[in-house]
């Protein structure tokens, strides 16, 4: 068991699978993502600033949400937030298409020349064992 203090409001919990905040805490903060979702949702023009005035929350707390691509900006609204990479203005997460795109096709690159490589040592060590080579061997 892990206990740990929550870094909300400090009372002691179990801690599990990188929660840094309380169950209490949790809840609470469930309630007020609802709260916005739902102020935003009657309020399509609304602002950043304003939701987290009406809604007494924090704006890191709003854009958090938009990045983890809970809340999504309806097209025509005031609320704005950036790609992390280019600056181009985006409804949620934290990269436009376009750098998404970019972000996968430089992982799948280097994935397929990982995979390249272990193939390429893979032929090698087969071709090793295929001339008969006296190394010692063990058995699992």
């Amino acid at each position: 068991m892990d206990v740990r203090n929550c870094k909300k409001c400090g009372n002691i919990f179990n801690y599990g699978f990188g929660q840094v905040i309380c169950p209490a805490c949790r809840e609470a903060l469930e309630s007020k993502f609802q709260q916005v979702k739902k102020y935003i949702q009657e309020n399509p023009g609304v602002n950043i600033p304003q939701v987290a005035k009406e809604c007494q929350v924090d704006t890191q707390q709003i854009q958090q949400w938009l990045r983890e691509e809970r809340l999504e900006i309806v097209a025509g609204s005031a609320l704005l937030i950036n790609c992390e990479k280019c600056g181009a203005t985006i409804r949620s997460g934290r990269y436009c298409d376009k750098c998404k795109a970019e972000v996968t096709n430089s992982l799948r690159g280097a994935y397929n020349s990982f995979a390249r490589e272990q193939t390429g040592a893979a032929q090698k060590s087969e071709q090793k064992d295929a001339k008969g080579s006296r190394d010692m061997r063990f058995l699992n």
